[in-house]
């Protein structure tokens, strides 16, 4: 073999090396994140609720509408109310967080909690049944993602709490985040189902401009844990070993 034809041996498998690890490089950092199949930003939610049956007198407040804790939502008058004020049951003149009950069977439902009216079960005019509920409120700076994801059950151990995920909203402005909390179901196929709640201070960044409103859907991109730069690979030769019965 002459000397020409070693150095194109030497450099041909130096290429070849080159090319491995580069495609190993890929394959790792494709196996270093997993992509969301669907996400959308969500919202601590307070629901508001009466013991009591009665009429609906006044609405105080529309869905949309921002509050404040102990602000008047709406107010119900119930004859069942005034029957156990008369009782003595209820006293009257009851004055909660959570409602305001006056002598003549008027009861004014207040919000817990600061935050934006989501939802508004009943007018006025309307009658509401004991124990149901009359509206919804989102909790202010409350807001973080739940996103869902099919991984393996190998890397579903990658996943840590705190681990970081990339979020994507519908402007294309991508902000960061980190994993809350997890939870899974295991299909058939051995995935795992896997939801993750992750929290970002910037969601609160700008509450009014409906990019980042409770029901906003976003991509999610959740990054696993880092096993080494032959990572991948070593689970491609394990798997295959344990297919051929080794």
């Amino acid at each position: 073999m002459t000397w020409t034809n070693r150095l194109r041996l030497f450099a041909g498998l130096i290429v070849v090396l080159v090319v491995v690890a580069a495609f190993t490089l890929v394959f790792n950092q494709r196996q270093s994140a997993v992509a969301s199949t669907s996400a959308a930003i969500a919202a601590q939610e307070y629901a508001v609720g009466t013991d009591y049956g009665g009429t609906v007198t006044e609405e105080y407040v529309e869905e949309g509408d921002t509050v404040r804790k102990g602000d008047q939502l709406l107010q119900v008058q119930s004859l069942q109310l005034a029957q156990d004020i008369r009782k003595g049951v209820v006293g009257a003149n009851t004055q909660t967080s959570a409602y305001d009950i006056g002598a003549d069977g008027f009861i004014t439902f207040k919000a817990e909690v600061s935050g934006t009216v989501a939802k508004v079960d009943v007018k006025i005019g309307g009658y509401v049944q004991a124990g149901s509920e009359l509206g919804t409120i989102h909790k202010e700076d409350s807001l973080f993602v739940t996103s869902s994801f099919i991984v393996t059950a190998r890397d579903y151990g990658r996943i840590r709490n705190g681990a970081a995920v990339d979020l994507v909203l519908p402007n294309d402005t991508t902000i960061r985040g980190t994993v809350k909390s997890v939870s899974v179901e295991t299909n058939d196929q051995g995935q795992a189902k896997t939801t993750v709640d992750v929290e970002s201070p910037e969601l609160s960044a700008s509450p009014s401009s409906g990019i980042t409103s409770p029901g906003t859907p976003v991509d999610a991109t959740l990054h696993l844990r880092d096993d080494g730069r032959l990572a991948g690979v070593t689970d491609l030769v394990r798997d295959f070993a344990r297919q051929i019965g080794l």
